[in-house]
């Protein structure tokens, strides 16, 4: 059931409260008006469609205002899960501003489960109420443009072939052993192989080392090993998956699933195990292929000295993760997903994008400018980006639109009359705006902790970032909108 807004405070914390009123956090208080009905209706319907029929029955939950203050506080500190709870427990200024004053705090894992519910289509939605906030308190007008793509880490360790297969051995171990407590003794042998793929991970580290030509032995020679250990687990996983598969009839199981009768296959899977067994069976459909790609690319590259090999898988556990060389020197590549950022006027950020594969930054400056016309209801006046995105055809496509003035520098040898177009007023004053851009991306990366992305899943990583989007605006409106309090009282 979906928590009430309206709560009665506790006569006892009347007192204390007032007293605890007078402790201020400025970037809380310029945001606290902000939070209105608009967004409490989006959080209230996503929550009354998690069950049929979680608006009126079950236990109470968090409520959408805690729920949605929670989530944006959240990505204001840059916390996790668990700061987030002791940092409610013990701080009375962000009690006082998620409305749990005197109320029992839930644990991290109930916030873990309830920030999952508000789906990356309810961020989404939430990112475009808030930028028509904006619009609506005239904090920007979607005059000027400029746009740029940064890539956003996923929260994986740096993939290597052995480590991989490492990960293979132990998640599919993990999950085989899970089904074959519900069998029968006997039925399914599981053999313990973390020793022996630590030390041949070890032994390829060394040999890694050096590359004289017997230490390339030696790591082949290792990687043989591990790739062995590895692909007799992925027998036994398919082995175990087909007998499972392997049922005299079919019953209707879990909601609307088809899933074969457990009890009358080879296996014997006891009843009161099912719902684990089922569990475990989806993890094993899921890692499977996975493993096996693994096995296919580390034989490429250790045996037949292929590095390129298409749609290498990079994590086990996000496998959405893409190899991203951005050329930089301090960081050659990067393993994540290429998210583009636009932004108007006063810091507001417009839209964000996040890209599948690494495609050229070409390709991202009419989705930009589409999303602007969608969103302001016009084509902007001015339109920047950087270098990578220019293109003949972009600077077209843009002026048809509408837009006034393009400011894309070119690439490579100028002709006289392009460079003196980029040497007017106006060209190196957008493209000294646009500069703006970097310090925007850096922003949301470090003081609103969009570096890297926490949150599981494709689903989660697109989470992720809205909410870091979604707190970095609402506190530029809140400032833009102090600022403008601060010079109307200084007039007066």
């Amino acid at each position: 059931m979906i928590g009430e807004t309206r709560r009665q405070q506790s006569l006892f914390y009347a007192a204390f409260g007032r007293e605890a009123a007078r402790i201020r956090d400025e970037t809380l208080d310029a945001i606290e008006g902000l939070l209105d009905e608009s967004l409490m209706h989006l959080v209230r319907e996503r929550l009354s469609t998690r069950c049929p029929q979680s608006a009126r029955t079950g236990r109470p939950g968090i409520a959408p205002d805690r729920l949605l203050r929670c989530c944006i506080l959240k990505h204001i500190k840059g916390w996790s899960f668990r700061e987030l709870e002791q940092e409610l427990r013990c701080s009375l200024v962000y009690r006082q501003f998620t409305r749990f004053d005197s109320d029992p705090v839930p644990k991290y894992a109930t916030f873990s489960r309830a920030f999952a519910v508000l789906g990356s289509e309810v961020v989404e939605a939430l990112h475009r109420a808030v930028v028509g906030m904006a619009r609506a308190a005239k904090v920007t007008r979607g005059r000027k443009l400029r746009s740029d793509t940064t890539v956003v880490e996923t929260n994986i360790h740096y993939p290597t072939d052995s480590t991989l297969l490492a990960d293979g051995a132990r998640v599919l171990t993990r999950h085989i052993s899970r089904i074959a407590q519900s069998c029968p003794r006997g039925k399914i042998r599981v053999r313990e192989h973390k020793r022996a793929v630590l030390r041949r991970v070890l032994e390829i580290n060394r040999a890694a080392k050096s590359a004289a030509e017997p230490s390339r032995d030696r790591l082949r020679s290792s990687y043989s090993k591990l790739l062995k250990i590895v692909r007799g687990i992925v027998r036994l996983g398919d082995r175990v998956v087909h007998d499972l598969e392997s049922s005299e009839s079919q019953i209707v199981h879990l909601g609307d699933r088809t899933v074969p009768n457990l009890k009358n296959n080879k296996l014997q899977i006891d009843g009161d195990d099912i719902v684990s067994v089922l569990r475990n069976w989806d993890a094993l459909d899921h890692y499977l292929p996975l493993v096996k790609k693994v096995i296919e690319q580390a034989t490429q590259r250790v045996f037949g000295g292929d590095t390129r090999v298409p749609e290498k898988v990079l994590s086990l556990f996000e496998s959405h993760s893409v190899a991203i060389r951005k050329g930089k020197a301090h960081k050659p590549t990067e393993f994540g997903r290429l998210v583009r950022i636009d932004e108007v006027e006063n810091g507001i950020v417009s839209n964000y994008e996040i890209s599948v594969g690494n495609p050229a930054d070409t390709n991202a400056w009419l989705p930009a400018l589409s999303q602007h016309r969608s969103l302001f209801g016009r084509a902007p006046r001015l339109a920047t980006a950087d270098r990578g995105y220019f293109a003949a055809k972009n600077e077209t496509a843009a002026i048809e639109q509408g837009v006034q003035r393009v400011a894309l520098p070119a690439r490579g040898p100028l002709s006289a009359k392009r460079r003196a177009l980029q040497k007017t007023r106006w060209f190196r004053r957008a493209l000294r705006w646009r500069a703006g851009i970097e310090a925007r991306i850096s922003t949301l990366k470090h003081p609103f902790s969009m570096a890297r992305a926490f949150y599981k899943g494709e689903n989660g990583f697109s989470r992720y970032v809205g909410w870091c989007v979604i707190a970095h605006n609402l506190v530029s409106i809140g400032r833009s909108l102090a600022t403008r309090r601060q010079k109307g009282t200084t007039k007066r």
